[in-house]
């Protein structure tokens, strides 16, 4: 049963526009978020249409409409910085953003315990450049021309302190008419340059993207990280995984025959077996079963 109002302590934020997910995985992921949090949240779904078969916790919030411009429902996903638009989400509480096609496996309120959410913003990382005082010290020698990238498909952040990140977006937006700043070209590079301050790496431990952690280049490289002691020990302390596109419908993966592989845009593959994946294979398979 859900608790009342006055009994979180923090939220967690999802987006949706467009086909791509149907409401069976939002529930999914909402059900699995709940399941396994020492408290539970809020539910907040900023949309750009009401869903009826969405699970009755969810508080579904209209999408601002300057973040539904068709150039900004591209590729670079620059529509997710709706997300910090003042009024959208409730700042009175810390949240905690998830992809929908990520995977649950724990707690997430454990991303609280990592960095102080009222002076940081924690994403994945994605560059070689780590998140770090010699990356923002980089920021500021090179005039923010230099930075160190992130991933948004999980996002830790306190509303109330992040507003500024769509009022900047939206600044430059309204001044260029286009991405004529190299940041402005995808939401979690333009998140990572403007706030790059406040940016934290969230631990491997806790979140990975499927793609980075699972897949390399070659076979060869993907059995040897697979085998590495430190790196087994990591993946079973997970607690989300996001998907991040390595299927364009993630239903599919349980349909894979095991030793079956296959490779992504950036020709990293994919073996689908306990070998390289270990555990959370059969975690997939039940979670996209259930």
């Amino acid at each position: 049963m859900p608790k009342s109002e006055h009994a979180f302590s923090w939220q967690c934020f999802l987006i949706s526009w467009g086909d791509k997910y149907a409401d069976s995985d939002i529930n999914r992921l909402v059900e699995n978020i709940s399941k396994h949090a020492s408290s539970e949240p809020r539910f907040v779904m900023m949309t750009d249409r009401i869903r009826v078969g969405v699970d009755p916790r969810v508080q579904q919030v209209e999408f601002p409409a300057y973040f539904l411009n068709e150039k900004l429902r591209g590729p670079g996903c620059q529509a997710k910085l709706g997300m910090f638009e003042k009024g959208v989400m409730p700042d009175d509480l810390p949240a905690i953003y998830v992809d929908i096609d990520t995977i649950i496996l724990g707690d997430l309120t454990k991303a609280f315990q990592f960095h102080d959410v009222d002076k940081t913003i924690q994403i994945l990382q994605s560059a070689v450049l780590p998140f770090s005082e010699f990356a923002r010290f980089i920021y500021k020698l090179t005039k923010k021309k230099r930075y160190a990238r992130g991933n948004s498909s999980v996002v830790v952040f306190h509303p109330a302190k992040c507003h500024f990140i769509a009022s900047e977006f939206r600044k430059r937006f309204d001044e260029f008419g286009d991405f004529h700043q190299r940041p402005m070209i995808a939401d979690e590079r333009f998140i990572s340059w403007i706030a790059q301050p406040m940016v934290r790496a969230l631990p491997k431990h806790f979140a990975v993207k499927f793609p980075t952690e699972f897949m390399l280049h070659t076979k060869f490289l993907t059995y040897l990280k697979s085998c590495l002691p430190w790196v087994v020990r990591r993946r079973q302390k997970l607690v989300a995984v996001t998907l991040c596109g390595v299927i364009s419908k993630p239903e599919k993966l349980v349909t894979m025959q095991v030793g079956e592989t296959l490779r992504d845009n950036k020709n990293r593959i994919l073996i689908w077996n306990d070998r390289v994946i270990g555990e959370l294979r059969k975690k997939l398979i039940s979670y996209y079963q259930s």
